[in-house]
């Protein structure tokens, strides 16, 4: 069996965190069940409340199923801005503590404690430290996991939540992964998780029973990391400075459209997004890739190149305009239209030298 890379690693994930957010600044919604996105037809849940989680209303739900299961859920339009500044303060808290910080979105980011800016031994003692300071400085509540690796914490802050605290001590790791339900693997989704079952699959246990071969089999390339996870091994590293491969947004309409001109007003208005987002972010790249998606679900998508970096809206936008020119509306009328840029050019990486484990 691989030896295991110890570490000290701590994933903050905070709890339900947009609808949390519109929570914190609007007393009238707290305690009832709140999602935060859209009510129309095609309007999707961004971030469910506990609350209305309760219902069964989750992320990614369809805005009709969530109203159906939680008839008295309250939507909530997204503030984007107000969530970027919450995340702005909830990372200089993380830095206080270590620069190997690692973001995976706005509400959740793991971090190497091996050696720390406090000199703490601890990595729970940190992210205890870290969650009141969470909630001193912005009255939200997150959840923290810590063990030795990314895949072990992860699965630890997700143990207890809302509010949860949770360690996988180095001795205790392997033996926790076989008692853990498959569906609590990160990264194993409905699919992968009923391809398990098919397979007599429910726990880390049975899956630990299967080869790495028999698993990649199975699997395909994930057969690999499923194959380490099982014993508990994962040897990937914090990414402190984590390259943005791509700015994009888009937009799925109330109802279709077909007018050339319609389009092109609402390619306007995500070129200017993705614009303002590759400021916030520092990122330029030198690919358009336009996608449209038309009403019978089929998905096309158009890219032009650029021998320079696109830093401008100026620069984005006659591009992209031109690229709309490009896409046929003379059949089924458009129900997605999404817009992004990419192809930033920069190759440079930042290496990681293993330290060993003190106190945990």
């Amino acid at each position: 069996m691989p030896k295991l890379k110890l570490r000290k690693i701590i994933h903050i994930d905070m709890d339900a965190f947009y609808a949390s957010v519109e929570q914190r600044d609007n007393e009238a919604l707290r305690g009832k069940p709140v999602a935060v996105g859209y009510s129309e037809a095609r309007g999707v849940v961004a971030t469910a409340s506990y609350e209305a989680r309760k219902f069964g209303v989750h992320s990614a739900m369809p805005s009709l199923t969530a109203k159906n299961k939680c008839p008295q859920l309250i939507f909530v339009p997204p503030r984007f801005d107000v969530y970027h500044e919450v995340s702005t303060q909830i990372r200089e808290i993380f830095w206080e503590y270590t620069d190997w910080v690692e973001p995976l979105s706005l509400d959740e980011a793991f971090l190497d404690v091996t050696v720390n800016h406090k000199n703490n031994p601890s990595a729970g003692l940190i992210a205890k430290e870290i969650q009141r300071k969470i909630f001193e400085k912005t009255g939200l509540t997150a959840s923290a996991g810590v063990s030795i690796n990314k895949f072990l914490a992860k699965v630890a802050s997700d143990y207890k939540k809302p509010n949860g605290f949770f360690v996988i001590p180095p001795e205790q790791a392997e033996t926790f992964v076989e008692e853990l339900k498959i569906e609590q693997f990160f990264g194993v989704g409905k699919v992968t998780a009923q391809k398990m079952h098919d397979n007599r699959i429910f726990t880390g246990y049975d899956l630990k029973q299967y080869s790495e071969a028999g698993l990649v089999k199975l699997f395909g390339k994930a057969g690999h990391s499923l194959y380490l996870n099982a014993r508990g091994i994962d040897d990937r590293e914090v990414e402190p400075n984590r390259i943005t491969k791509s700015v994009s947004t888009e937009t799925t309409f109330l109802k279709d459209k077909s007018n050339r001109i319609l389009l092109t007003l609402e390619l306007y208005h995500l070129a200017k997004e993705v614009a303002e987002r590759m400021n916030e972010e520092s990122f330029y790249g030198r690919t358009i890739t336009l996608k449209v998606k038309y009403a019978d679900f089929k998905l096309i998508t158009k890219s032009k190149t650029l021998p320079q970096k696109i830093t401008h809206f100026r620069q984005l936008w006659p591009v992209a305009r031109e690229m709309m020119k490009w896409v046929d509306l003379s059949g089924q009328p458009v129900r997605l239209l999404g817009l992004g840029v990419s192809n930033a050019g920069d190759g440079t990486e930042t290496k990681y030298t293993q330290l060993e484990l003190g106190l945990f």
